[in-house]
């Protein structure tokens, strides 16, 4: 057995090139990028060994939680550049497939094994070459490991042969000319061993309905044909698709550990992106009662801007209860063996292979079932949504992961957004399926020094999760009006059907007359606990009831069931907040802030974390980053010169804080009572600074830095005010004050 030639590893190569201890390929030349590279087959329920060819804010870890799972939603899929819009992927050429073809196509001995039993066979020894011919010594099977096909050869008097492109599990692959559609290129897959039973029964399936598959990023299967092997006098099967020139995802992880280095792996932002793309094939085949069963990096090969399935070896209908499961160590799903194939197992191997393109592991031995850590892997401690999403997408209870491709889709693309405005700063807002923008902003004031925002205004403020538009009720509670709580409760006493909908929007209105009790007797009722509605419900009732840790564990649960979305971090930022729990408090509402600015709370919540934690100029430039066309852009504004200029932070404060906030301020448009105050304020801190023994040569609100000329500014201030008192005792109070102020004078 080869060691890794990487320092200070002992490991040991296995039959793919991975090593047993560090998990990562051996640093060796990337083969061919052909038109498929086939899916490793395994017989009945089990798997066999893989064989192929081919200015931003930072956030800190937070502890994954137990996820919850969540009904599927739906929503049709636009075509477009690879991950949806956001991100730019790098263009793969378009490869000439005469420049793919091997010179001298052979199976390596390490990668022969025998179809039936799978132990090894054809291997050299005591100095000789191993067989590419014979029988297996264990059973007794009958395996061949050399190309059928050579270049000259015309199958079904059609396809004339170029060469082989490449080898696996289920057979060779060959480059041909279709001479009968316009000298067009295909590939054609036939049989590795063409005695394997397992194998053909495979190939037979592909041509009774794989023929019917039209999707773009499916490789298309134009035609199933057989071709006599005049050596054996022998009929072997070849199945006919599409040329896909380009290359696979796992040669894309190869090459850039060639180059960068051996712990390399497809940026996330990327792989994130081409996860997006192939999530609606999967989808699609699950729509007409397919499962693909064998997704990995192997499977999928981008050429220019489009990436495509090119493996429809494992596939399989969804009610096939008879057929061998074929799927690869380390991708395949733990409960296939025991229940079969499903979407859900699908889901698995997409998580499977996300993890497997952004950060090194040993995916196929000692992480064969589960996957690193926080602790393990930074990237993961980094980007706590993406964990989480991986996370669910790999649960071992097939119930706990994403019940549809669509619905991992939704969440992923969430995930991404929070992973590019973490790059570079700019914010990458996106509609949501799940919840509700939020009703109101809570905690929103002109000053950031203060407490945390009230439970009831948090609970006012949240969004909501939407309706389940499938739900028997939905166009009912759509009837029901909002306002009343009372008359709500009598209008859903009356629903036509008790439904989950129904009883979610009953919780919701006994929250809202304080009636916690029986809120949470519907939630009982409802009996789905592993639901995210569910959950969220009962985290509004725990943080209604004043129970701060039982709200977020409720909402803890949520986020773990839809990672990509902004409410519940935010309802978390929310408890954390309450609880003291500054660091919490500023992941959440930073995640929240950085990726879309139409989360207020989150702006004015993290600006009063930053405060109450030191950081005065990050507070400052939150509430400043506020967008104009919002509603509360003056209060921000406002907030944030007095954050800057603020009575405890004199000894901080520069002149420039002092100039700057003059500026800002006479460039608000506000009414003349609001900004006399904040101009008295102002003109208050400068005085204080003055009165530290600092001088400045600027000017604030047309004032020098001097104690006289900012006692004037200040008496203006004050008559101002007192113009504008609403009484007599006030105005009189002001007037007092502007007497006070006044420097002496000799007028």
């Amino acid at each position: 057995m080869t060691t890794c030639s990487r320092p200070a590893c002992s490991g040991n190569l296995d039959e793919d090139g991975f090593c047993d201890t560090c998990g990562l390929a051996a640093p060796i030349a990337v083969t061919v990028a052909a038109a498929a590279e086939p899916a490793t087959t395994g017989s009945g329920r089990a798997s066999a060994p893989t064989v192929s060819t081919s200015t931003a804010w930072s956030t800190a870890p937070t502890a994954p939680a137990t996820g919850v799972s969540r009904r599927t939603s739906s929503r049709s899929s636009t075509r477009g550049l690879l991950g949806a819009g956001l991100v730019e992927v790098p263009r793969v050429p378009y490869r000439d497939p005469r420049d793919a073809v091997l010179a001298d196509p052979q199976v390596p001995e390490d990668k022969r094994y025998c179809s039936k039993c799978g132990v090894k066979v054809g291997r050299g020894r005591d100095g000789r070459p191993g067989r590419t011919e014979g029988f297996c010594a264990k059973c007794g099977h009958r395996y061949s490991f050399t190309p059928k096909l050579s270049g000259g050869d015309l199958v079904h008097g059609q396809y004339e042969v170029l060469g082989c492109l490449a080898h696996g599990g289920l057979g060779w692959i060959y480059l041909a000319l279709d001479r009968a559609v316009a000298d067009r290129w295909v590939v054609l897959k036939g049989l590795l061993d063409t005695g394997d039973t397992d194998a053909m029964a495979a190939a037979v399936a592909e041509r009774q309905f794989l023929a019917e598959v039209e999707h773009p990023n499916i490789v298309k299967i134009h035609n199933f044909v057989q071709h006599r092997d005049e050596s054996s006098d022998t009929a072997t099967g070849y199945i006919v698709m599409e040329y896909v020139g380009g290359r696979s995802l796992k040669e894309m992880i190869k090459e850039r550990r060639r180059e960068i280095g051996p712990q390399e792996c497809l940026p996330l932002a990327q792989a994130i992106a081409y996860a997006l793309e192939v999530l609606p094939a999967l989808g699609y085949l699950h729509s007409v009662g397919l499962l693909y069963c064998d997704f990995k990096p192997d499977n999928v090969i981008q050429t220019e801007e489009q990436l495509k399935l090119i493996d429809l070896g494992a596939v399989r209908r969804a009610d096939d209860e008879v057929s061998a499961v074929y799927g690869t160590v380390g991708y395949q799903a733990p409960e296939i063996a025991e229940r079969g194939p499903s979407v859900e197992s699908d889901i698995y191997t997409v998580g499977r292979a996300l993890a497997v393109m952004t950060f090194p592991f040993d995916f196929h031995a000692g992480h064969r079932e589960r996957l690193p850590g926080p602790a393990e892997v930074p990237l993961l401690a980094e980007f706590d949504s993406f964990h989480r999403l991986l996370l669910r997408a790999t649960a071992t209870e097939p119930a706990r992961r994403f019940g549809s491709a669509e619905e991992m889709r939704e969440q992923l693309t969430g995930v991404l957004r929070e992973v590019l405005a973490a790059g570079d700063g700019q914010p990458r807002p996106g509609p949501s399926t799940e919840f509700t923008p939020e009703q109101h902003s809570f905690g929103v004031s002109a000053t950031v020094a203060r407490a945390a925002p009230d439970p009831a205004a948090i609970i006012e403020a949240l969004p909501l999760p939407r309706v389940d538009g499938a739900d028997p009720a939905a166009a009912f509670l759509a009837t029901v009006g909002a306002g009343d709580p009372k008359r709500a409760l009598r209008e859903l006493s009356d629903a036509p059907q008790s439904t989950v909908e129904v009883r979610l929007r009953l919780a919701r209105t006994c929250l809202e007359l304080d009636d916690l009790v029986a809120a949470g007797r519907e939630l009982d009722l409802i009996g789905a606990e592993a639901d995210a509605r569910v959950a969220w419900h009962r985290g509004l009732i725990a943080l209604a009831g004043g129970k701060i840790e039982a709200a977020r564990a409720a909402f803890d649960a949520v986020y773990a069931a839809v990672p990509g979305e902004l409410a519940p971090k935010l309802a978390l930022a929310a408890c954390a907040e309450l609880a003291g729990d500054r660091a919490a408090a500023d992941r959440h509402y930073r995640t929240v802030w950085r990726t879309d600015r139409s989360y207020l709370s989150a702006a004015f919540g993290l600006a009063r974390v930053l405060y109450a934690g030191g950081d005065r100029a990050e507070a400052v430039d939150v509430l400043r980053s506020v967008p104009e066309t919002s509603n509360h852009y003056l209060t921000a504004q406002l907030a944030a010169i007095r954050a800057q200029t603020a009575a405890d932070t004199v000894a901080a404060m520069s002149e420039q804080d002092l100039v700057g906030a003059g500026v800002r301020l006479t460039g608000l448009e506000l009414d003349a009572e609001r900004r006399t105050q904040a101009s008295r304020e102002l003109l208050e801190a400068a005085l204080a600074w003055v009165h530290t023994g600092r001088t400045g040569t600027g000017k604030v609100l047309d004032c020098d830095l001097t104690d006289t000329e900012l006692r004037f500014g200040l008496e203006r201030c004050y008559r101002t005010l007192a113009r504008q008192a609403p009484t007599t005792t006030e105005r009189i109070a002001f007037v007092d004050r502007a007497n006070e102020i006044r420097p002496r004078t000799w007028v």
